[in-house]
């Protein structure tokens, strides 16, 4: 015959691992993933929402400001939540305070 039998062999005896360092170390790399996407993405995120909060809480009558729409304008009227902008010849609009992003410096608007 061409083919030999084949015999099962028991299997060596395995060396008692460390069940805890074992699983730290598979857990290690998730970890850090997760540390570098909160320093890559998370945090930079927050520190822009709370400069734009500081940045809306601070408007003040006067202020020459930019929209999300793209509309300059100087703030004729302030609410708690919705501003007039003064976009021109007596135009007045009514916008929430939230679409201000960008307050533009004195003598932008002519």
């Amino acid at each position: 015959m061409l083919i030999s039998t084949a015999y099962a062999q028991s299997a060596p005896a395995a060396a008692p691992a460390n069940d805890l360092s074992s699983s730290l170390m598979s857990m290690l790399p998730l970890v850090l993933m997760f540390v570098v996407l909160y320093f890559i993405m998370i945090r930079p995120q927050m520190k822009r929402q709370k400069e734009l909060k500081a940045m809306l809480d601070a408007l003040a009558k006067g202020d020459e400001v930019v929209t999300t729409g793209g509309m300059l304008g100087k703030i004729a009227q302030l609410g708690d939540s919705q501003i007039g902008l003064d976009v021109g010849n007596g135009v007045v609009l009514q916008l929430q305070r939230s679409a201000v992003i960008q307050v533009l410096p004195k003598g932008s608007i002519k």
